[in-house]
């Protein structure tokens, strides 16, 4: 079954004040970090969505074997990044799409197996991350949902949906779960790594 795991990763930063794709962890950029994470799972087909500071952030990815998609439409919010991203894996054969975000740093190859190996067991219901008394992504949908994804509005991206569908998705929970948004977001990132 063709899984295709696409990574979202034009937003503009705007609670971070730079873009936060391309802020350090160790050696690598947060972006880098998603990309590779990905890169390392059962699924082969990677795409990327880049949008606000596109040329900047195609300098450190461009090297990845990946298809990467632009969003002109990136200041709408998250959902048009899942829009242009679901519209182009459609034209690719793609069976069901893994949604993972570029700002989620702990999220690991071996959760996204995970979640691979728990939706192909019953491939029709979606798989979500649950956290903290919530679900959201990293996600995966079934072919049937892409037009549901389609039609989602604003900066929400897929959690109205998960929510909706709450009773008929399955979950594995991660509690290493968390966005990084805020200059503060990111000083606690760097600080649990050097906890390590």
């Amino acid at each position: 079954m063709k899984i295709a795991i696409l990574i979202l990763a034009a937003g503009q930063s705007t609670r971070m004040g730079q873009p936060k794709q391309l802020l350090k962890l160790g050696e690598k950029t947060l972006i880098q970090n998603s990309i590779e994470t990905a890169l390392a799972a059962s699924s082969k087909n990677i795409y990327c969505v880049i949008g606000a500071n596109a040329s900047e952030i195609l300098k450190h990815i461009k090297h990845y074997p990946l298809r990467i998609i632009e969003n002109p439409n990136y200041k709408n919010g998250l959902s048009t990044s899942i829009k242009v991203g679901v519209t182009s894996i459609e034209q690719d054969d793609i069976e069901a799409v893994l949604i993972h975000l570029a700002d989620q740093p702990k999220i690991t190859t071996t959760h996204l197996n995970d979640l691979i190996a728990l939706f192909l067991k019953n491939p029709e219901k979606p798989v979500a991350t649950a956290y903290q008394n919530s679900v959201g992504v990293p996600a995966i949908f079934p072919k049937t949902y892409f037009q549901n994804l389609k039609t989602l509005t604003g900066d929400k991206g897929a959690k109205p949906l998960l929510k909706e569908l709450s009773k008929s998705i399955n979950c594995i929970p991660f509690s290493e779960l968390r966005d990084i948004d805020t200059p503060e977001d990111y000083k606690d990132l760097l600080d649990s790594e050097l906890d390590i």
